[in-house]
Formats: structure tokens, C-alpha cells, sequence
């Protein structure tokens, strides 16, 4: 146990000593800081030798680590979380199995440990449930000196790390690491995460710190950024919003909903700003019917064209589509093959021929080559080939307006968006043209009109049809 001594009292003697040699505030930068206090009753045992210095719970009491003899409240937020309850979870799941439990226990994973620990290596229950030294590692060193050893969690993510939420939150039946390696929150644009003014959505570390999460981790103060890992959306210590989440997805509300704290990024035209002849991130704002140019004398009103998908009946509006789950059963023998959840983050993902997401994203745009169980889980369509053949209906009409728009556009201004000419985001003026290119680069967002066709068909049709008049009025052209 080093120079620390767990018998009854001597953490009581071992933090007065450490008051009395490093002063107070030496002490706060250590184990001591706004969420630590001390509790003065016996520290704890022994923890048996092959532990690799796992502490585990309090004295054998499950549903107390020994951690939370100091760190009060973040271990008091821990047990209102899955984490808290693993053991049993994985006891009352009907298939409990040896290899579980090291993901269910403080074990060598999810923390740097590379060799058997906790409960792998000595079968003691004081390591039953997923306890904080699962994450932050071994905390025998930090207590016999707490300033020396700091003992911090990882963040960073990927199938091969052998540290952080991917060595448990993988495989067929959670595999939210390989699904989350597919999507666009895996990959770091390098250009805006070095910029302050984006980082707070392209940068993990800009957005834990733009979300008031002043938590150490391993990370923190890297140069390399930190793509948007799991630890950016979900907290590890508050159970307050479902799925642990740091804001709710359980809300229409756009103005407190999780995703629409980054995709509620220039959503309507900005004459003063070099990149506002297109939209950035309009997904929110496009979802409830104020995203868009609006032409004076159109009778057009933000907001007042809302569909489904983005009114009241959808709870948890993105959530809904693009975290849709579902299982993956064998077609001849009905035996399950894969637990999708959703963390591609598509709300129709490509799939393989058993329905598995593949992180492909040009198939053909429907029910055989992609998945619609989001549009059917969610009571708005009965049939996946119902669905696809409703958003194709709709996206072959929104696809014709756009491009009746963009000709009338070619006519006004051939260079388009070039410098020079109507359409010229370096001078201040803005131009109807403007607008009307604005609206026609909203309706394909994300390289075509499927996505605005899913947010929100009805508006994005408005607010077409109400360009091409507005261009043909102001410069007297036609639409071919």
C-alpha cells in the first residue's frame, strides 16, 4: 500500500499531515477542490495485493466507492447512473456470462491498465459495477499522495484504443464505437477546430468548455483534437437526461435540445458575413420552419410551416431519425445477428444485405439499400417501402423547383456565387439574387435535396416557389 496506511483514523492523520506539509491551497490543487470534501470515518481495507492498486467500494459496500470518501458529489451523481448499477443489470439480463464482466466491474478496461485488475484478477465483490476508478484507473497511488497522482480518465475513442468508453461500448450487441467510427462526429475538420469561433462544435475540448464542463480529463489541454467522442454528449456523472446526455433529446424545444447546440449554425441569410450566401448547419432551424430566406411580400412567416417531424408529436425530434435502434435478426433462422444503435447518427444508413449499417453513403435511396425502421419505430410511417417512396415523391418535386431556381439564378449571374456580379458575398449590398441562392444551397444542404426533404418538404417548397418569383420580379427573367 506504499506509505499510506487504511487502518481506521490514518486518513484522518494522513490529511492532516498533508495540510500541515503542503499548506491549504497546495492541498485543493490536489485531492481537495470544489467537489471534494472530507468525511472523517474509517478510509477502508487493505484492497488485496493482486488488485494492481483498485480500491473498489468502501469497505466491501456496494454502491460506495472509496473514491466518494472525498469526491462526495460527483460520486453522489454517479449512483443515479447505469454505471452504478451494472453488476446487477448484467445478473438480471437472462444471458449473464463470465466474459460480461469485466465490462460490468472495475476491471483493466476502460482506464490504462493493460493487465488483468479489480475483479479479473481477484473475483473480490468490492469491484462489482462500473465505480470510478473503471475510468480514471487505479486510485491507491492518488490517496497515499494526492498531489503526485492525479489519476484522470480518457476520452479519446476508437476501436483500438485499450483506454476509455471503447473497450466495453463495443461488439454486436452495443456497438457504439464501431458505429460511431462511421459517422461525420468521428472526424475532426482540422481547418475549424483551430479556429476559436469554431471550436465549440469541431473541437470535443471547445465544446465540453463552451457547455461549462470544467472536468479534467487526459485530453484537456491537448493540441490534438478531440473529435466529438462520447464523453462531449453523454456525462459520466449525471443521470439528469436520459442516456446520461448533458442536455435532453426528450424535447421539441430547439433551444435547449442537445443536437441544436451545434446544427443551428447559419440557418438564414447573413448580408454581413463573407459566408452567408450559404448555410452551415441549418438542420434545427430547417426541422421547425424558420430556416431560409424569406421574400419580402412572399406571406411567408417563420414558423409557420411545421410539419411532423418538427412539431409538438415528435419528442424527440433528430433524435427520432438519426438515433433510431433496432436488432438485426438472421433472415433464415430468425437468430439475432446485431443490435443496431444508431449512432451512425443517419437517419436512413446504408445497410448491408442483412440490414447492418455499413458507413456507406451514396446506395440508392431505398427500402432495399438502406434502413426506414426510424421512420416506422417512430408511429409516423406503417411501411419501410412506404416511407422511401414518400420522401422520393417529394424529393423529385423539390429537385425540379431547385433546379428551375438555379437556371434563373445562371440567368441573373453566370459566375453564381464568384466574386462580381448579383450574387457577391464581399459586398455588403444584399441582393435578391442573394436570397434566392441562399434558399437554393438550403435546399441542398448536405450535397442534395433528401435532407431538406426529410426536415421539412413543405417549407422548403415555400420557400422555392416564393424565389423563383422573387428573381423572375426583380431582374425580368423566366424559368425555362
Amino acid at each position: 500500500m506504499g506509505d499510506f496506511d487504511f487502518r481506521p483514523g490514518s486518513f484522518r492523520q494522513a490529511l492532516r499531515a498533508a495540510v500541515g506539509v503542503l499548506g491549504i491551497a497546495a492541498l485543493a490543487g490536489g485531492c481537495v477542490d470544489e467537489d471534494t470534501v472530507y468525511n472523517d470515518r474509517p478510509f477502508g481495507d487493505d484492497p488485496p495485493a493482486a488488485a494492481g492498486g483498485m480500491l473498489g467500494y468502501l469497505q466491501g459496500q456496494a454502491g460506495e466507492p472509496t473514491c466518494a470518501q472525498c469526491h462526495a458529489t460527483p460520486s453522489a451523481n454517479w449512483t443515479t447512473t447505469a454505471h452504478a448499477g451494472a453488476w446487477e443489470t448484467l445478473q438480471n439480463s437472462g444471458h449473464a456470462a463470465e466474459f460480461c464482466e469485466a465490462c460490468h466491474a472495475v476491471s483493466e478496461y476502460g482506464n490504462a491498465a493493460t493487465e488483468p485488475v479489480g475483479w479479473t484478477s481477484t473475483g473480490d465483490p468490492r469491484y462489482v459495477d462500473v465505480q470510478c476508478e473503471s475510468c480514471h484507473g487505479a486510485g491507491e497511488a492518488h490517496v497515499a499522495n494526492p498531489e503526485a497522482s492525479q489519476p484522470l480518465p480518457s476520452l479519446a475513442v476508437g476501436e483500438d484504443l485499450t483506454n476509455g468508453c471503447g473497450e466495453c461500448h463495443n461488439g454486436t450487441h452495443h456497438p457504439f464505437v464501431e458505429q460511431w467510427e462511421m459517422s461525420k462526429h468521428s472526424e475532426v475538420v482540422g481547418f475549424a477546430a483551430s479556429r476559436l469561433e469554431c471550436a465549440g462544435c469541431h473541437r470535443g475540448q471547445g465544446t465540453l468548455l463552451a457547455w461549462g464542463d470544467r472536468s479534467n480529463y487526459l485530453e484537456k489541454d491537448s493540441e490534438e483534437p478531440l473529435a466529438v467522442v462520447c464523453g462531449v454528449c453523454h456525462s459520466m456523472h449525471d443521470a439528469t437526461f436520459e442516456g446520461q446526455l448533458r442536455f435532453p433529446v426528450l424535447t421539441p424545444d430547439v433551444e435547449v435540445h442537445l443536437c441544436a447546440r451545434c446544427h443551428d449554425r447559419r440557418s438564414v441569410a447573413d448580408p454581413n458575413s463573407s459566408h452567408g450566401l450559404e448555410p452551415h448547419a441549418p438542420e434545427t432551424r430547417l426541422l421547425v420552419g424558420e430556416a431560409g430566406w424569406i421574400p419580402p411580400g412572399s406571406g411567408l412567416a417563420a414558423g409557420s410551416v411545421i410539419p411532423t417531424h418538427g412539431s409538438t408529436s415528435n419528442e424527440k425530434l433528430c433524435a427520432t431519425c438519426h438515433v433510431a435502434m433496432y436488432t438485426v435478426t438472421d433472415q433464415a433462422t430468425g437468430e439475432f445477428e446485431f443490435q443496431s444503435v444508431g449512432h451512425t447518427f443517419e437517419s436512413i444508413p446504408c445497410v448491408d444485405e442483412s440490414g447492418i449499417p455499413n458507413g456507406e453513403t451514396d446506395c440508392a435511396v431505398d427500402a432495399a439499400e438502406r434502413s426506414f425502421v426510424g421512420c416506422v419505430d417512430s408511429g409516423c410511417h406503417s411501411t419501410q417501402e412506404g416511407a422511401a417512396a414518400i420522401l422520393n415523391f417529394r424529393a423529385d418535386f423539390i429537385q425540379t423547383q431547385a433546379e428551375i431556381l438555379l437556371a434563373l439564378l445562371e440567368q441573373v449571374d453566370p459566375n453564381l456565387d464568384e466574386p462580381g456580379g448579383e450574387i457577391d458575398a464581399t459586398v455588403s449590398t444584399f441582393t435578391v439574387a442573394e436570397g434566392g441562392f441562399f434558399n437554393y444551397s438550403l435546399a441542398n444542404h448536405g450535397g442534395d435535396v433528401y435532407g431538406s426533404t426529410t426536415h421539412n418538404p413543405p417549407w422548403i417548397r415555400a420557400l422555392l416557389a416564393a424565389s423563383i418569383s422573387a428573381v423572375e420580379d426583380e431582374y425580368g427573367v423566366s424559368a425555362p
